[in-house]
């Protein structure tokens, strides 16, 4: 389920960025009316966050949409009993598609659970979710910006964020994530929303996950 309403942090983040940071202000006023959304449910978030992994946001998108149309409906047991030929014609490696299918297995064995989250540190999330195969720390910070709108995450392994930075800075690409993450400090304690405007700066659709 899509929430299309804006994190209650948005606009407070938005003004205390800008303050903060001429060169970030102008792109959050480039795109005035855009914001963060998340889906609600879990099980989305992180299942198009591994479909993403490592491709362009283009390409993630049409996976995703070629997924998404097979499956009917994105949830654990569908994806589970989803064929594997099916689910490689939508474009997914081997890798992936095991990935999904682990994925699929922690939901239904119920190895994780999502209510708790909620009352969870980051960094104590990202400790839980990373103990499923195929997610990583990239993947569990997505879910973090994504489905949870927490407002100070950095995904400094993102090349997107990166490129992003360098842009914005007029910098070399690609920086190191030493460096980047030394940037963002100035950001805190919203650095996601840093994060989400640097990748709408160079994509013409909002990123989602």
């Amino acid at each position: 389920m899509l929430n299309m309403k804006k994190p209650i942090f948005w606009e407070k983040a938005k003004k205390d960025l800008i303050k903060k940071d001429k060169k970030l202000g102008v792109i959050i006023k480039n795109y005035p009316k855009d914001f963060l959304f998340s889906k609600s449910d879990p099980f989305y978030t992180l299942a198009r966050s591994i479909i993403g992994q490592q491709i362009s946001v283009k390409a993630a998108q049409a996976v995703w949409n070629r997924f998404e149309s097979k499956v009917k409906k994105v949830n654990p047991k569908n994806t589970s009993d989803m064929h594997f030929m099916s689910m490689k014609s939508c474009g997914l490696s081997r890798q992936k598609i095991s990935y999904l299918k682990s994925l699929s297995d922690a939901f239904i064995l119920k190895k994780i659970n999502p209510k708790k989250w909620k009352q969870y540190s980051d960094e104590e999330i990202i400790n839980e979710l990373v103990q499923i195969k195929g997610v990583g720390r990239w993947t569990a910070e997505m879910f973090l910006i994504f489905n949870l709108c927490r407002p100070d995450i950095f995904p400094a392994d993102d090349l997107g964020v990166i490129k992003g930075i360098c842009t914005c800075y007029n910098l070399e690409y690609p920086i190191k994530k030493e460096a980047a993450i030394s940037m963002s400090e100035k950001w805190a304690p919203y650095r996601s929303v840093a994060t989400w405007y640097f990748w709408r700066s160079l994509d013409p659709i909002p990123v989602e996950y």
